[in-house]
């Protein structure tokens, strides 16, 4: 098992919750799929993947790291386990799929519709996991069931929940996140509080503190309404 916890970075303060959170139009979208994962691999590629059971027949990793929302909270030492996505780059991605070497940008889609960007070369980090369980337990749909990705370097909208598909790109192809521009760093790495573009990361804190105690209220109501629609 690997350990990668660490001072707190620039501008964070330590949760001991860890809520269900994201961008608020995220709310009331959940997963039709909660229970076995599919991922389809897509893009500058000779050939497309449609895989059941992505982590199936590679080396599973546990992995405890620390969690950083870009909103300036952080949750410490979350417990995952699942697949390091180089391995599923090396091992599936490349033999299978063969991407083009000129696709560095990958684009990562939720089942809710989310969607975000990031540098190939960040995603084949050691400690970037396709994850499918926390805490020694299967992922519940507040977490990304049935799969999601963990980029621990990078703040937490980047670790896209419930993932369904992932699509390489040209760098130079303007891919469009969910987020507004201003929201979606192409890289977000905590370390260099990269928190968005064009605003300086210390000042983005104080626009995204107010707003955290509504959002974590707005998503857990959703989730106790979808939780007695779905009997579960």
């Amino acid at each position: 098992m690997s350990t990668m916890s660490s001072p707190l970075p620039p501008g964070q303060r330590e949760t001991a919750d860890f809520p269900r959170f994201g961008l608020t139009q995220f709310a009331g979208r959940f997963p039709s799929q909660t229970t076995r994962p599919t991922l389809q691999v897509i893009g500058l590629i000779e050939s497309e993947l449609s895989l059941e059971d992505p982590l199936q027949q590679l080396p599973r990793v546990k992995q405890t790291s620390d969690f950083h929302c870009v909103t300036t909270w952080s949750r410490r030492s979350l417990r995952w386990s699942g697949v390091r996505f180089v391995d599923f780059f090396e091992q599936v991605v490349r033999p299978q799929a063969r991407p083009d070497a000129a696709a560095t940008l990958v684009a990562l889609r939720g089942q809710d519709g989310a969607r975000t960007a990031m540098q190939l070369e960040d995603l084949l980090s050691s400690d970037v996991l396709l994850a499918d369980t926390l805490d020694g337990a299967p992922l519940s749909v507040d977490h990304g069931a049935p799969l999601r990705l963990i980029a621990p370097q990078h703040y937490g909208y980047k670790s896209i929940k419930h993932l369904s598909r992932i699509e390489f790109l040209l760098p130079s192809s303007g891919y469009r996140v969910s987020a507004l521009r201003f929201m979606d760093h192409p890289r977000a790495r905590v370390a260099h509080e990269e928190r968005g573009r064009y605003f300086p990361g210390w000042l983005l804190r104080y626009a995204y503190r107010p707003l955290v105690r509504g959002t974590v209220a707005l998503f857990q109501k959703a989730s106790l309404e979808h939780q007695a629609k779905s009997g579960a």
